[in-house]
C-alpha cells in the first residue's frame, strides 16, 4: 500500500512540474525531460485530446460501462500513453477504452505515461499497441496491418519485427482484406471465425464467397465444412454444402442385446457396426473401484 502511495504522490509532484510554464518540456534534450519520460504522470483529462489516428472505431458500450465500473471501484490500474502537444496539451497514443471510462464516471485526472513524438511516430504506436490487444476482431487486426503498410510505409518483415508475430501470419490477417466487405463485416460481428475467412479467400469470385458465406449461416457449417465446400466448388464450380454422415443404424440384434449388457454392468455400454457386421463393444468406467467391479463381472465373481 506505502508502495502505490508513493508512485501517487509521484505523479502528483510531476503534474506540478509540467504545469510550471519554465518546464514545458518538448523534446527529450530539454531540462527536466527525465523526470518526466518514461514515468507515470497524473494528468487531467481534460487536456488530452483523442488521437486522430486511432486505428479502433467502435467500441462496445457494455463492456465500457463494466470497465467504468472496474476504474470506480479500483481506480485506473493500467496508465494510459500520451505525447505531448504543447504547455499542458497532449494527445492519446493509447488507452482510450481507459479514457473514455473515466471520463464517463467523472474522473478529474488520469494515469498516464508521456512520450514525444511525431505523427509518424504516434500513428505507429497506436497501430502496434492496437494490434497487440486481446480482444480484437481479425478485421481490425488486418486493418491495422494495413495501415502500417500505407501510412507508414513497414514491410511484412518489419511488422514481424514490430509486433512479434510471424510474417506469415500477417499476411494470413492482410489476405482477409480481399473478402468481400459483407463477409467482412460478418466477421467483426462474430457470425463467422477467422478460420472460415481463411477457407472463403480461396474463392476469388465475391458472388461465390457471398454465396458460401449464406450457406455458412444457414447451414451453421464449421470450419471444416466450409473448407469441404471450397474445396468442391473448385473442383466443380458448384456450391454445394456437404452432407454430414448419417448416423448407422444398429441390427435390431445388437439394440436388443445392449439393453441386456448395460443392465448387467449398470450404466450405458456403447456397441458400433461396421457395414460389414463387424462391431465394438465399450465399456465405460468411472473409477477405479468402477474398473474392479466390472472386472469382476466379466470374470465372473460375485
Amino acid at each position: 500500500m506505502a508502495k502505490a502511495t508513493k508512485k501517487q504522490a509521484l505523479g502528483r509532484g510531476l503534474s506540478a512540474l509540467l504545469k510550471d510554464p519554465s518546464n514545458d518540456i518538448q523534446s527529450v534534450q530539454d531540462k527536466n525531460a527525465d523526470k518526466v519520460i518514461g514515468n507515470i504522470v497524473e494528468l487531467e483529462l481534460d487536456c488530452i485530446e483523442m488521437n486522430p489516428f486511432q486505428p479502433r472505431t467502435s467500441f462496445n458500450e457494455e463492456m465500457l460501462r463494466e470497465l467504468a465500473s472496474s476504474i470506480k471501484e479500483l481506480g485506473v490500474i493500467q496508465p494510459i500513453t500520451v505525447r505531448k502537444l504543447g504547455f499542458e496539451s497532449y494527445q492519446l497514443v493509447s488507452g482510450e477504452r481507459r479514457f473514455r471510462a473515466s471520463k464517463s464516471i467523472g474522473l478529474q485526472t488520469i494515469p498516464a505515461y508521456i512520450r514525444i513524438a511525431n505523427d509518424q511516430e504516434s500513428l505507429e504506436m497506436a497501430l502496434v499497441e492496437n494490434i497487440q490487444r486481446q480482444d480484437l476482431d481479425p478485421i481490425e487486426i488486418a486493418l491495422s496491418y494495413q495501415r502500417l503498410i500505407d501510412e507508414i510505409q513497414l514491410t511484412q518483415e518489419q511488422m514481424s519485427e514490430r509486433v512479434g508475430k510471424k510474417r506469415s501470419t500477417i499476411a494470413n490477417y492482410l489476405r482477409l482484406l480481399k473478402l468481400d466487405p459483407i463477409i467482412q463485416t460478418g466477421m467483426r460481428d462474430g457470425f463467422l471465425s477467422m478460420g472460415h475467412g481463411r477457407a472463403i479467400i480461396n474463392i476469388e469470385d465475391q458472388n461465390i464467397q457471398l454465396d458460401i458465406y449464406e450457406k455458412i449461416l444457414a447451414n451453421k457449417l464449421s470450419v471444416r465444412d466450409t473448407e469441404a465446400l471450397v474445396k468442391n466448388y473448385n473442383a466443380t464450380d458448384e456450391v454445394v454444402v456437404p452432407k454430414k454422415p448419417t448416423k448407422e443404424e444398429l441390427p435390431k440384434f445388437v439394440k436388443k442385446g445392449v439393453a441386456a449388457f448395460s443392465e448387467y454392468f449398470g450404466q450405458k455400454i456403447d456397441v458400433k457396426v461396421a457395414s460389414n457386421g463387424k462391431g465394438k463393444i465399450t465399456i465405460p468406467f468411472h473409477s477405479e473401484e468402477d474398473f474392479n467391479r466390472i472386472k469382476k463381472l466379466v470374470e465372473g465373481e460375485k
